[in-house]
Formats: C-alpha cells, sequence, structure tokens
C-alpha cells in the first residue's frame, strides 16, 4: 500500500509541476506580448471593421495585473473602437475603412455613435467599403455610411422596419398554480404586465408602438442622407419588403453592386494602386484599437477627466463589467473626487435598471461628488429606470437621439406557490410571536396587511424617485409626475421634454464636461477598476487561461438569442428588493 501511494503521489506531483510550468510558460508569453504593439501598421493599409466580438463600452480594467494581461483578449470596448476610427481618420498608413461581413451586435445608440465616427472618418476624403453576404436591419444602418455597398449574388437583406413582441404569462400560472404577486406604480409600468394579462395594456401599446416609431425615425433619417433616398420611399421599401433580394436592393439603391468578395477585393486593390495579383495590407479594428489604446493621449496635460463606466443591470455588490454595484461605483466616484488631477467626471451609463436601492446608493455618492467637481452624464443604448436614476442628478445630460430613457416607475414581483403546493400536496404551518414576523410566505395566499405594507413602501420609493428627477432636473413634482408612470422615451423625446439637455454621444459629454471644468487639454482615465482575483478569472475560464469563459462556450452551443434568454431568466431569479427597472428590451435587426 506505501508503494502505491509513493506511486500515487508522484504521478499527482508530476501532473502538477507541468501544470504549474505550462501555465508560467503561457502566463510569460502574456506579458512579453503584452510588452509591444499588438499589430504593425503598414503604410498604404486599410483597417478591418469587424464589430462581432464587440458588444460592451468598457470591457474594465482589474486590480490583479495578472487578469488584465490573461483579459487582453476580451479588452477591446466600442470606446476603444471609436477612438480607434478617429485616430485612423489622421494616420497617413490608414487609406480606407473595410466592413467585410461584419456581425454586430450593437445597440440602437451604439450603432449611431459608430455611425457618426465612420462619417467623420469619411470626411478627410478617405473611403470606406462594405460587403456583406447578408444584411441585417441594424448591420446595414452602420453599412450605409460606405461609399460603395456590394452585395453577394445570392444574398438577401432584411430592411423591414421594428417590431417588439412581448410574451404572457397569466394563464401559465394557473395551470401551475405559480402566480406572481405584483405590487406596482406607473401606469406604463410593463414590466410586470406580462404576469397580469394576456394581452398588451392600450397604454404600454401606445409607448411601445410611440418608441419604435421615433427609433425607426431617426435610422431612415440618417440612412436617407448616406444614401440620398428620400425617408417616404426608405418606408415604401420596408413596407413592401422590396429590397430582400439583391437585385432589389440595388434597384431601390441600398446597394452598389452586385459581386462576389473576390470582385470586392479587387475594387480595394485598384482604390490603393495594387496590382491584381498581390495582396493588399490590412490591419483589424481590434488589433488597431489596441495600438491606439497604448498610445498616451495629450501627455503634456496634466488635467484629467474621469469617465466612469456603469453598464448592465443595476443589482448591487461591487459589480463587474455587465453589472452595476454601489461597490465598484462608489469606489470610483470617491477616487475621481479625491484626485486633484481630475478636474471633471463624466459617467457613461448604459443600464435597464435594477435595485431601487442600489440606484440610491449610487445617487447620493454622485450628489456628493456634483459638489466638489462638475458631473456630465453620456447616455448609452439605455439609461431607464435606476440608469435615469444615477443619471438625473448630473450637471448636464447628453443622450444619443434613439438612447432608450425615462421609465421612471417602480415595482416589485413575489412568487407564490400557493396554488401549486396544493396541487403536489404540500402545507405549511407558522408559528409567530407578532403580527408581522413571519413577513411574507410563497406558500400562504398573500396577506393584505403585508400588501398594503409593501403598497407604501412601492409609492414611497415612487415618490423619492420622482422628487430626485424633479430637483436634478429643476422641474416641479407635477411636471415629472406628468412624463413618468414608468413610460420609456427615445433621446429624441427625453430632449423634447426636458429630461435630457443635449443629443450627443461621448465625445460630446467630455466636451460639455470640459467646459464645466474651464479647461481645454486634458487626459481621460477609464473606471471602474474591478477587484476580481487571478484565481477567480480561472474560475471564468474553467481553470485555463486562453480558453473562451463559459459564456462564450455556451453562447456558441445555444446561439445569441437562446443565450440572452437564459440571461434574462437568470437576471430575473437574482433580483431581489424593490426594483426600478425598464419594463422590456428593444433590439434592431
Amino acid at each position: 500500500m506505501k508503494f502505491l501511494g509513493n506511486v500515487l503521489a508522484t504521478i499527482i506531483g508530476l501532473f502538477v509541476f507541468f501544470m504549474i510550468l505550462f501555465f508560467g510558460i503561457m502566463i510569460v508569453g502574456a506579458i512579453a506580448g503584452s510588452g509591444s504593439d499588438v499589430a504593425k501598421v503598414e503604410s498604404n493599409s486599410v483597417l478591418v471593421l469587424d464589430m462581432e466580438n464587440v458588444s460592451l463600452d468598457y470591457t474594465g480594467k482589474f486590480t490583479d495585473p495578472w487578469v488584465t494581461i490573461l483579459n487582453e483578449e476580451a479588452s477591446v470596448g466600442l470606446i476603444d473602437v471609436l477612438n480607434a476610427v478617429d485616430n485612423a481618420k489622421t494616420d497617413d498608413k490608414i487609406k480606407g475603412i473595410s466592413i467585410l461581413n461584419s456581425k454586430s451586435s450593437l445597440g440602437l445608440a451604439q450603432s449611431k455613435a459608430l455611425r457618426d465616427k465612420l462619417i467623420d472618418f469619411k470626411k478627410t476624403g478617405k473611403f470606406i467599403v462594405s460587403y456583406a453576404d447578408y444584411f441585417t436591419q441594424g448591420e446595414y444602418y452602420i453599412n450605409s455610411v460606405a461609399d460603395t455597398i456590394y452585395m453577394n449574388p445570392v444574398g438577401e437583406m432584411d430592411f423591414k422596419g421594428l417590431a417588439s413582441e412581448i410574451m404572457f404569462f397569466k394563464d401559465i400560472q394557473e395551470k401551475t398554480g405559480v402566480k406572481m404577486e405584483v405590487i406596482r406604480h406607473g401606469k406604463y409600468k410593463s414590466a410586470v404586465e406580462p404576469f397580469l394579462e394576456n394581452e398588451m395594456s392600450d397604454a404600454n401599446r401606445e409607448q411601445i408602438s410611440a418608441l419604435l416609431n421615433s427609433a425607426w425615425s431617426s435610422i431612415v433619417s440618417d440612412i436617407s442622407k448616406s444614401r440620398n433616398i428620400s425617408v417616404d420611399s426608405l418606408n415604401s421599401i420596408a413596407n413592401k419588403l422590396s429590397a430582400r433580394t439583391p437585385e432589389m436592393a440595388k434597384s431601390k439603391k441600398l446597394i452598389d453592386k452586385i459581386g462576389y468578395e473576390d470582385q470586392y477585393h479587387d475594387g480595394i486593390k485598384k482604390a490603393l494602386k495594387v496590382k491584381k495579383d498581390e495582396d493588399y495590407k490590412s490591419i483589424a479594428i481590434m488589433d488597431y484599437a489596441k495600438n491606439v489604446s497604448k498610445t498616451p493621449q495629450n501627455v503634456d496635460s496634466k488635467d484629467k477627466i474621469a469617465i466612469i463606466y456603469a453598464q448592465g443591470e443595476i443589482m448591487g455588490g461591487d459589480g463587474d463589467v455587465n453589472v452595476i454595484g454601489e461597490g465598484a461605483m462608489r469606489t470610483s466616484l470617491q477616487e475621481a473626487r479625491k484626485d486633484e488631477k481630475v478636474k471633471a467626471i463624466v459617467i457613461r451609463v448604459d443600464s435597464p435598471g435594477g435595485s431601487a436601492l442600489t440606484s440610491e446608493l449610487i445617487w447620493r455618492e454622485i450628489e456628493l461628488t456634483k459638489k466638489v467637481k462638475p458631473v456630465v452624464v453620456s447616455m448609452g443604448n439605455l439609461a431607464a429606470s435606476g440608469g435615469y436614476y444615477i443619471a438625473c442628478n448630473a450637471d448636464k445630460i447628453i443622450a444619443e437621439p434613439n438612447t432608450i430613457t425615462g421609465s421612471i416607475g417602480v415595482f416589485g414581483v413575489l412568487p407564490n406557490m400557493t396554488e401549486l403546493s396544493k396541487k403536489i400536496g404540500i402545507s405549511t404551518s407558522q408559528v409567530k410571536t407578532h403580527d408581522h414576523a413571519i413577513g411574507y410566505s410563497p406558500f400562504k395566499p398573500i396577506d393584505e396587511k403585508f400588501k398594503e405594507i409593501t403598497t407604501e413602501s412601492v409609492e414611497n420609493i415612487y415618490t423619492i424617485f420622482v422628487n430626485r428627477v424633479a430637483t436634478g432636473r429643476k422641474m416641479t413634482f407635477e411636471q415629472v409626475d406628468a412624463i413618468a408612470q414608468g413610460r420609456v422615451w427615445t433621446g429624441t423625446e427625453a430632449l423634447q421634454n426636458g429630461l435630457v439637455d443635449k443629443l450627443g454621444g461621448l465625445d460630446i459629454a467630455l466636451s460639455e464636461a470640459a467646459t464645466l471644468a474651464k479647461i481645454k487639454k486634458y487626459k481621460t482615465e477609464n473606471y471602474p477598476e474591478f477587484d476580481k482575483s487571478f484565481m477567480q478569472f480561472l474560475s471564468d475560464k474553467n481553470g485555463i487561461p486562453f480558453m473562451k469563459s463559459k459564456e462564450a462556450m455556451i453562447k456558441e452551443e445555444i446561439g445569441e438569442e437562446a443565450y440572452q434568454t437564459l440571461q434574462q431568466v437568470k437576471r430575473t431569479t437574482a433580483r431581489t428588493g424593490i426594483q426600478t427597472l425598464m419594463p422590456f428590451e428593444l433590439k434592431i435587426k
């Protein structure tokens, strides 16, 4: 037995040794690689814009240097891409941009921000060309800025307008015996409507219709300018699906050429004056963005503007790149507030909202910060409900025309399994010292007194929320209440009703912050810095650096739409307390 034990110990020891050696080599390689430029930019090059792996504005930085090094593959966010396109305008080595079968998962406001940067790039006289086998609506919106748009001869185009579909669960609750007890304020707070009804309410239909029409108006207006096609014609094309084939799309002037990818590359070679039998030089946007991010900007300036990214659902705790927690937000605001070199702060909000308590805690930290330094909010795809709660206190609020915002309303949802427990033969008995000691039990019908107290809490938070907005926006309670009630607005509508100050992207927000701080030259510094350990990172990567994360592998297996549904269920089950959350999700395809 001792011999077998020694053999086993030797095998384990060798395994551990080789694992440590493997990780050591990989880490040393990562460190060595991180010390040099990601890719060399050669003269007469084309920047290849592929957005498939870009979905977040900010991919985070970490206190543990190992995590930062090993996370480099996922270290490019939309803001890095925008900075890269901006840099390419004055880079003599970059002659144009190629958008080749680029798959985009960007939201409405993100797509608008990228599109605007590409238009600025074109103003320098450099070219943008585009090719796709298949255009989704969102991808075509970005690609429509190109000077020349190619489409595969057997390709397709999806151009049909916007729609939203909502599932309702009233009947399934009755069949299963699991009922969602709902307490809400706001006639438009349709986040809970699927649990109460079998069809859309008039109020919900009104707001979704207005939202879709406003967003579509912004989209077709931009396409109209780029393609020199009237808005009426574009609406007719969408209504009749008269651009679904390459021939139809070309006849309607949505594309310029029908051809294969090799012909597309031949066109680029001609523009670059490269021989047909030679390859032209190119660099991927991800590599170029990493190069740009490593190049110090305004090094002679001591002044800084802090950019604090608040992206994801508001759920409490420390937070992460996909979750807004009061821990990371409060630490970031405190550090930026105390740093004498930081003259102003821009908070980039991309959130549907979430926990009312966490929203209030972040609001308070912004209130303290605003007394010391100017605070400007830049809204991304979403700044709704709790997302707007943390935004409303800023000195200035900047939104994209198709940012979804507002949703000033409050609700609580409690699962009740009384009927289910009866069906499966479960019963409960209670013993308590005081009338309200039990609080809420999912196995008993909701107590009317408990419901009354919870309703009072919801009403109280709604009143606080409206007062926060009224104070921040210099409006009366009645004025805010009239545009609140849980209703959502686009950025364009929010500008009209006073919820935002100006339309534009992050660059406009930075300009406003510099003006308020009375500075001209400045560097930017990104926050938050997340406290993720090396072991946590290994856990996310199934124990092996450079492997795809569990989330990425699940997404590959079940597809993007199924993965997003899974994430939505996961977020729903993780919610606790009263919520200030956007009522639905809107995606453009």
